[in-house]
């Protein structure tokens, strides 16, 4: 009795390896495959890259043309100021009480068209001083009025939308 392998070759292969195709043959068809799933993926990557560019193009273009016609609204509210002037300046005479007049109707004109677009006046004359919206130029001492109220107002200021577009510039009174 021999506790030697079988030596045979061919009974020692495997069976299943002769009915399937050649191992180059498989090779083949999977780097086919796989060239083609990168063909695939590279056009989709160049399409992707195609379209962000188109993208950025257009953002850049639609914040330009929104940047260049954002005061579009306010600019054509403000023709019938510009209009009022003119004829203002054209009107013949020397009548100060009809220019003065005229000049107080374009003022009206011009701050309904300002207040209608968000601007706000900010006169605080005889009211608490307000750090975030009056800039102190000196205090004074004051009889007539409490300690840290607005004296005099040397310059209105002005809210947009609720935000500082400029200080007032205000004297404020002291301690009498």
């Amino acid at each position: 009795m021999t506790t030697e392998p079988n030596q045979d070759p061919a009974a020692q292969s495997d069976p299943v390896e002769h009915d399937t195709p050649h191992p180059d043959g498989q090779l083949a068809a999977q780097l086919a495959a796989a060239n083609e799933e990168l063909s695939n993926l590279r056009e989709s990557m160049l399409r992707e890259r195609a379209d962000l560019e188109n993208q950025r193009k257009r953002l850049t273009r639609d914040v330009e043309m929104a940047r260049k016609f954002a005061n579009e609204r306010l600019l054509s509210a403000l023709l019938p100021v510009i209009d009022s002037l003119e004829a203002g300046l054209q009107a013949s005479g020397d009548d100060a009480v009809a220019l003065r007049q005229g000049v107080e109707l374009t003022l009206k004109q011009l701050l309904k068209v300002t207040g209608d677009n968000g601007l706000v006046e900010v006169n605080p004359a005889g009211k608490p001083f307000n750090p975030e919206h009056h800039e102190a130029m000196s205090t004074v001492a004051s009889a007539e009025h409490p300690p840290g109220h607005v004296v005099q107002v040397y310059q209105k200021g002005w809210l947009l939308n609720e935000r500082l577009l400029r200080p007032a510039l205000v004297v404020v009174s002291g301690d009498a």
